[in-house]
């Protein structure tokens, strides 16, 4: 069987390029716990690379609310809980599935005099 040069080509250009998006279109999905894990090592991966003058704000909005979180804390592996304060400086907590979680994360600058305000981090047992 005779195959032209041509062919061969088309036929390796197609498969590398094939190799290299397998994936990228449709990606599996995260398992939930995954999922959580996953977003709270983003967090703390921002706030771990911060400069000394910068704050991570951490923000959740659900409708006309928004909080500012100081605390994640992950009860088990399918629920969050954030704490924090509103605009009038409630404190405020939102329990929510990790699925439906998005969080809001700016770096901002510290204002003179005062300092940081890192969101604490807790994992489940």
């Amino acid at each position: 069987m005779h195959v032209a040069f041509g062919e061969i080509t088309k036929q390796l250009a197609k498969q590398a390029v094939g190799d290299a998006v397998k994936g990228v279109f449709d990606p599996e999905p995260a398992a939930p716990a995954d999922l959580g894990s996953a977003m709270l090592a983003q967090v703390l991966a921002m706030q771990k690379a911060l400069k000394e003058e910068d704050d991570l704000v951490v923000l959740f909005a659900a409708g006309t609310e928004m909080i500012r979180v100081f605390e994640i804390f992950m009860p088990s592996k399918m629920v969050v809980i954030l704490s924090g304060v509103d605009p009038q400086r409630n404190t405020t907590r939102i329990v929510t599935p990790v699925h439906s979680l998005q969080l809001i994360c700016k770096i901002v600058k510290v204002q003179q005099g005062a300092k940081a305000s890192p969101v604490k981090v807790v994992l489940p047992k």
